[in-house]
């Protein structure tokens, strides 16, 4: 649902600034955007990646299929045993809460297979997967430069693999988890790239003490609020490196989210809701719909 809202919003973003996304000059992506920045790096335009959403007849029928044929909304019963002790401490060490967790979170056991349709190289020359592994906590981006070589499907699976939903993908040997584990965005990562703008895009995101509203909301806000927090020090290295950073995260739309990320039958409201909300927010900080 996460990346239906992220795909309605990049949506909006690309109309409002007249811009393709697959001419940017490095593409990241991490969990849910990890699956975006496949598609984007592998020559899948914005337009076509909401018709898939929408099941539509304007998107090939193997991008169509992925989106229409998500994940289950719950997980599979863990194997209750911690993903690693290592990678625990690693983030204790770090005062990481969400390393920590990670590290402390039961094996996941829910199959991956929806992922089959991401294909196996991207065109795109710097698309960037973000990971964390799974023992030392070190975030790795597959794709960028100095990273061990994977294929796009399986540093996908990686970074789709969520603490205690989906289990840790070996590549080259090591175990690697959710890149939301070390950050919701890594946009840090493009700080010394010399850029002129950077486009952060961040379901996971949001202002002040904005959460989904309800009781379920509240414990959903415990991995919102340190998410934020990520996010606002990424978007400002940007900004101290001289880059111009456009954030766009949800607002008003938290009410349309709900507070399971992994629910598909919000899946097309949450897209709907980007399309409807977004357009707005930016032309409040002067961008034109």
């Amino acid at each position: 649902m996460g990346g239906a809202w992220q795909i309605g919003a990049l949506a909006a973003v690309a109309d409002a600034l007249d811009w393709d996304p697959r001419t940017a000059e490095v593409i990241v992506g991490t969990s849910s955007g990890a699956s975006t920045a496949a598609l984007l790096g592998s020559g899948v335009g914005v337009e076509e990646l909401v018709a898939a959403q929408r099941g539509a007849d304007g998107a090939r029928a193997s991008v169509r299929r992925f989106f229409t044929s998500p994940p289950a909304g719950r997980p599979r019963v863990p194997v209750p045993l911690p993903i690693s002790l290592r990678l625990a401490a690693a983030g204790i060490r770090s005062r990481s809460r969400l390393l920590a967790l990670s590290g402390l979170a039961p094996r996941g056991r829910s199959e991956t297979a929806f992922l089959a349709d991401i294909p196996e190289q991207a065109t795109h020359p710097a698309t960037w997967i973000v990971t964390v592994d799974a023992d030392t906590g070190a975030r790795v981006a597959f794709g960028a430069p100095g990273a061990p070589p994977a294929s796009l499907r399986a540093a996908v699976r990686a970074s789709w693999a969520v603490p205690g939903w989906f289990p840790a993908v070996r590549i080259g040997g090591r175990r690697y988890l959710d890149g939301g584990a070390y950050s919701p965005t890594s946009a840090d990562l493009l700080a010394d790239l010399g850029l002129d703008e950077v486009v952060v895009i961040a379901p996971m995101a949001s202002a002040n003490d904005e959460s989904v509203p309800g009781v379920a909301g509240r414990a959903e806000r415990l991995l919102r609020a340190p998410m934020s927090r990520i996010v606002t020090a990424e978007t400002a290295a940007l900004r101290a490196a001289g880059t111009r950073v456009l954030l766009v995260h949800p607002a008003a739309e938290l009410a349309d989210l709900g507070p399971n990320f992994m629910d598909p039958r919000r899946r097309l409201a949450a897209l709907a809701s980007a399309l409807r909300h977004v357009p707005v927010r930016l032309a409040t900080q002067g961008i034109p719909s």
